[in-house]
């Protein structure tokens, strides 16, 4: 396998998101701002809904660096959803990573928050998790 560029000289930063069940491992390495989601187009992947796509690349427009890295992503688990606010908080954990003064502006605006909110486990004598059987008194 012949590699074009050795990767010593090309910059890798890694990153982390976890939301839900959703897990992505995103990987910014310098390009043109494309996204590439499990070996597909990020607008193919999300079914061409733009709001996913502005969800994950949010972290890279509010630092200006939407045209200068490219965002490789693993993305298991979950839906849409949760794997586009996953792939938001690796590309924010990969951005403080490249420089360290990137963490401030993205703290502000709360990219580097985990959203601990999952699935309440179901509980015997219930419906779900909360929804209990109807009533009677007679």
């Amino acid at each position: 396998m012949q590699a074009t560029e050795p990767m010593e000289n090309r910059a890798v930063y890694w990153g982390t998101g976890r939301r839900k069940s959703s897990v992505a491992r995103v990987r910014l390495v310098p390009g043109t701002g494309q996204l590439t989601v499990n070996g597909r187009p990020g607008d193919v992947y999300f079914n061409l809904n733009p709001a996913y796509l502005m969800v994950t690349k949010s972290p890279l427009e509010t630092l200006g660096l939407e045209n200068d890295y490219d965002i490789l992503v693993n993305a298991h688990g979950g839906g849409l959803t949760g794997q586009s606010d996953a792939i938001r908080l690796g590309v924010a954990r990969a951005l403080c990573e490249l420089d360290p003064a990137n963490r401030s502006p993205l703290k502000m605006e709360g990219y580097l928050t985990r959203d601990p909110r999952a699935k309440e486990r179901k509980k015997y004598g219930l419906h779900k998790a909360r929804k209990a059987p109807q009533y009677s008194k007679r």
